[in-house]
């Protein structure tokens, strides 16, 4: 069959970074994936169409054993087949999107959100953000209508990723307005060494060490410069920070972000990465994979396949990252391309499958470079 090649080199890459799960369940994954990344599909029904002609098995065959990913084991067909353990794939996952990093940089910047599909799905997830694009590598996928709290879920995913990062790299993590938890920001700060930088509302008060309460809505005026104030935000809940505040005259709030970093190493930068992770989400959704459509139900299933996705992503964007002379000159905040990493990757996997006998036969992935971060 054409392009056995491909799909051999691929089982490899997958078997090396998830060399936990067993031989049968990483050459499914590993088909799933690739199915995804030529159709630009993650339902079943599709790749399944598209890799049974690839492989030249019949659709049922091929269907079957891409449903089989997704079930528990007492689902499926055989005495001794085993489940995808999602968690224990996110430390190995986070490292794997680390190898594409450029070592030089040291950091690796991650952001926290929810989504949500229809009231069907409620999904939490830390990404990794890298040049427009957002990388998912621990999740949490629950029912839209299930109470609760989050609180101890985000500890928990990011307890999986603890491990994964090397000794001495600086983490930062990304939160939006209505994350913001002193817990969690403790938890990142004093148990895993990692910088906070969570946004909050211009609701409550603050002081410098010896000085009176102030409401925080009095620092942000609109139009006025980004600046850094070393406080203690809120009297009820003291929270000793840096806090930078942002007030963009085309918008119509303040942007304030508590860290734990002090003033000369906090920059207003990083905090506007994680709009990244919006682009991340409709990169899964219409703009890439169509998550939108899953007629999934069972969210033990979604995470399995979120881990199919996510590996479908982190392969588009590797190939999709400009070369050295194509980065744009530009700021972080203004960084525009006319596609997306994911829409680029994808153009150069079909280009490189529809190539010429006696080309290469691998397309390389590029080291995601540098000046990606601020």
């Amino acid at each position: 069959m054409p392009h056995q090649e491909e799909l051999k080199q691929w089982n490899e890459e997958v078997s090396n970074h998830m060399s936990h799960l067993n031989s049968a369940l990483v050459k499914v994954l590993a088909i799933y994936a690739f199915g995804m990344v030529l159709t630009r599909q993650c339902g079943q029904t599709f790749v399944a169409e598209m890799m049974a002609q690839v492989l030249g098995v019949k659709v049922n065959t091929m269907r079957q054993r891409l449903r089989e990913l997704t079930y528990e084991s007492g689902a499926k067909r055989g005495r001794k087949r085993q489940a995808v353990s999602v968690s224990s794939c996110f430390a190995p996952l986070m490292q794997w999107v680390l190898s594409k990093l450029d070592t030089q940089q040291r950091q690796v910047i991650l952001a926290m959100d929810v989504t949500y599909l229809r009231d069907r799905f409620t999904i939490l997830v830390v990404s990794v953000v890298v040049f427009g694009c957002a990388i998912p590598v621990a999740w949490h996928i629950q029912q839209g209508s299930e109470k609760g709290q989050w609180h101890p879920i985000w500890l928990q995913l990011f307890g999986y990723l603890k491990g994964a990062v090397p000794a001495g790299w600086r983490v930062c993590v990304l939160a939006d307005g209505g994350l913001y938890s002193k817990a969690l920001f403790n938890h990142l700060h004093q148990r895993l060494g990692w910088h906070p930088h969570m946004r909050i509302g211009t609701q409550g008060l603050c002081r410098e060490a010896n000085g009176p309460w102030l409401p925080l809505a009095q620092l942000a005026t609109c139009g006025m410069q980004p600046s850094l104030y070393t406080l203690i935000c809120f009297k009820a809940d003291p929270l000793a920070c840096t806090l930078l505040v942002e007030w963009d005259a085309r918008y119509d709030q303040p942007c304030l972000v508590v860290t734990d970093l002090c003033p000369r190493a906090a920059r207003h930068e990083t905090y506007h990465l994680r709009g990244w992770i919006e682009s991340g989400f409709k990169d899964l959704k219409r703009g890439g994979l169509h998550w939108e459509q899953s007629k999934m139900t069972c969210p033990q299933r979604a995470e399995r396949l979120w881990l199919v996705m996510s590996i479908a992503l982190l392969y588009l964007v590797a190939l999709g990252i400009p070369s050295a002379q194509d980065l744009p000159l530009t700021t972080y905040r203004s960084l525009k391309r006319a596609l997306s990493c994911v829409n680029r990757g994808w153009i150069r996997f079909i280009a490189h499958l529809l190539a010429l006998p006696g080309e290469p036969s691998t397309v390389p992935c590029r080291p995601i470079p540098a000046n990606t971060y601020p």
